[in-house]
């Protein structure tokens, strides 16, 4: 099921009846030790347990409590998927038409983050698309909520989503950052850290970090990343040690 651009979100279809929806929205190796991106002031116990973060008003960040990290999420993978969380994942277009994979991760929902990749359609999957183009003047805002809403409420099934784009770093890692923040109350700077420390390849263009600013202020108030003028034009300053 495709997400047109306008008012309201389609919802997931199953492979067995998948048809056009006129539903509108706007438009490893092994763990390597803690990197310098991920705030210190994070865990008072380093990343090892994850558990150890605080996610006010839900249950904790998303992996099984008093388990080593390196035990609980599986290793990343450029040329196929990244697990965020115990429940999502994120990866490139091959891999989310790759049945093996997706049965081997017990993948029960498809979020489709394109206009150009057509899926292949599995029993007992669902699959979403959320069809927005991979440049600076997309709109992806208006995605935010609904993908978010959707991840969440597959996990609250205990199925698992698998979150892909063309390549797996701009567009699906932007939904991925605004997941984080809504739904781990993680600020926008951990929540890319995090991402990032999962997925290194991640770099979403830098149309979608001024939305994912706006909605980080949505939801909280402030604002802990920021656009800042460069030689290359305004980036976020999470960028600032590349230019």
């Amino acid at each position: 099921m495709r997400l047109p651009s306008s008012t309201a979100i389609a919802m997931e279809t199953r492979a067995s009846d998948i048809g056009d929806c006129d539903v509108r929205s706007g438009t490893l190796s092994p763990l390597s030790p803690t990197p310098h991106f991920l705030p210190k002031t994070w865990c008072s116990c380093g990343l090892d347990q994850l558990a150890c973060l605080e996610n006010p008003g839900s249950d904790t960040l998303p992996m099984e409590p008093q388990r080593p990290l390196s035990q609980q999420l599986l290793p990343f993978s450029v040329q196929s998927f990244s697990q965020i969380t115990n429940s999502l994942f994120i990866s490139n277009a091959a891999a989310a038409n790759n049945k093996f994979l997706l049965s081997s991760l017990n993948i029960t929902s498809v979020i489709n983050a394109t206009v150009e990749i057509v899926n292949t359609f599995y029993e007992d999957v669902q699959y979403l698309q959320v069809p927005v183009n991979d440049t600076p003047s997309s709109v992806l805002y208006d995605f935010f909520d609904p993908v978010a809403d959707h991840i969440q409420g597959v996990q609250a099934k205990e199925g698992r989503t698998l979150l892909h784009c063309a390549a797996g770093v701009s567009r699906s890692a932007a939904l991925c950052l605004a997941y984080l923040m809504k739904y781990h109350s993680m600020p926008l700077m951990h929540a890319h850290s995090w991402t990032k420390f999962r997925r290194p390849i991640i770099r979403p263009n830098n149309g979608f970090w001024g939305q994912l600013i706006l909605y980080e202020y949505k939801l909280f108030n402030k604002n802990t990343v920021h656009m800042i003028d460069s030689e290359m034009g305004m980036i976020p300053d999470v960028y600032k040690e590349e230019t």
